[in-house]
């Protein structure tokens, strides 16, 4: 068995989004359809881990339901009530853009908990790092409302139990979902002992967001980076922003606990975003971050699934980052590769490179320990 560790639930696949036309609400003037944030893209993934024998060679997590104390860490009280109520009847929104069904509240805590279940397993030494194949999702939630299909911030609520059950000082999320991470830059804006970076989509959602000029604020300053890639971002552009600016900013930073924000949607297939990440850029960017938390924080590493949308691609890149985080490459080949692999504009472009330029300067002045 490998030191990875693995969080599933079947009720992650119950969570119920309804109809929508793409991620906005049906209506007489839009025809409904199924909506994007479905179980398909989770189980599918399970199923391509399972098939390509990875699954067996993974450390299964049982998850828990997170406490309301633990929500409540985070969210308002209010926000709370509200979401078990909509849960408890025939469902809604709990914000914007973000379907509740019925019993969704239910399995939002079964999501949370998962994440803190594998940060337990990891803090205790009976895995290195792990992988939180988690639904709802996180990294949009707000203190007082959903956003972007996240009801709980799940990586926020991680965050305040590492310090507070489990006492560390210092911990940094590295998010790689192709929209920007608002719940972690509105939650650590000011705390220096939180490194908060997202890699994304320039300006997409939520919308006018996660501008590089965001930086941080009082003594937070430094603490929060912001690369906002321009649309067409491919291959080189997400290990070129890797490479000169996440890594680093974590080594300067010095995490004892790394989180990743985990999304597949920056990829060439998505169908909400407009970035040509391929397998192949995630396996890199996981290698990167596994071989920093061994350097820095004895491998310390837990990623939560956030987005992806395509039901055909984001099983490849999920296998891709597991067994970058296992460390077994299986025999299961991503066949999309040749296709993808080779579009035009995969390589690093100049006006990439410009971006990526000023995000790297603001790497170098992260508050140190």
């Amino acid at each position: 068995m490998t030191r990875t560790g693995f969080v599933s639930h079947e009720y992650y696949f119950w969570h119920h989004t309804g109809a929508s036309a793409g991620p906005l609400p049906y209506g007489l003037a839009i025809q409904p359809d199924a909506h994007p944030e479905s179980p398909a893209t989770k189980r599918r993934l399970l199923g391509l881990l399972e098939v390509s024998g990875l699954l067996g060679q993974l450390q299964r997590v049982e998850p828990r339901l997170a406490t309301e104390a633990e929500l409540l860490w985070f969210h308002t009280p209010d926000y709370l009530a509200r979401v078990e109520a909509l849960s408890n009847g025939v469902g809604g929104d709990a914000g914007e853009l973000t379907p509740i069904g019925t019993g969704s509240y239910h399995i939002a805590k079964l999501s949370a908990g998962g994440v803190l279940a594998a940060a337990d397993a990891i803090l205790s030494g009976s895995i290195r790092n792990a992988y939180a194949l988690v639904r709802p999702p996180g990294h949009h939630a707000e203190a007082d409302r959903g956003r972007g299909f996240c009801v709980f911030a799940n990586n926020v609520v991680l965050v305040h139990y590492l310090k507070r059950v489990h006492g560390l000082k210092r911990v940094a999320i590295v998010d790689w979902d192709v929209h920007h991470g608002n719940s972690q830059e509105g939650a650590f804006l000011d705390d220096p002992t939180v490194l908060t970076i997202s890699l994304h989509q320039d300006n997409y959602y939520p919308p006018m967001s996660g501008g590089i000029d965001v930086n941080g604020t009082g003594a937070g300053k430094g603490a929060n980076i912001n690369v906002p890639l321009p649309p067409g971002s491919g291959h080189g552009a997400y290990v070129d922003a890797w490479l000169r600016v996440v890594i680093p900013a974590l080594e300067r930073f010095g995490p004892e606990f790394i989180i990743v924000s985990s999304g597949f949607d920056g990829s060439a297939m998505d169908p909400l975003g407009r970035n040509m990440a391929t397998s192949e850029t995630y396996r890199q960017l996981a290698t990167m971050t596994v071989d920093a938390a061994e350097r820095l924080c004895g491998g310390r590493l837990l990623a939560l699934h956030e987005g992806g949308y395509s039901t055909a691609y984001v099983p490849f890149c999920g296998l891709a980052t597991l067994e970058a985080l296992s460390g077994i490459k299986t025999s299961t080949d991503d066949p999309f590769m040749p296709i993808f692999g080779g579009m035009g504009g995969q390589d690093l472009q100049p006006h990439q490179k410009q971006l990526i330029d000023a995000a790297a300067a603001l790497a170098a002045h992260v508050p140190t320990a």
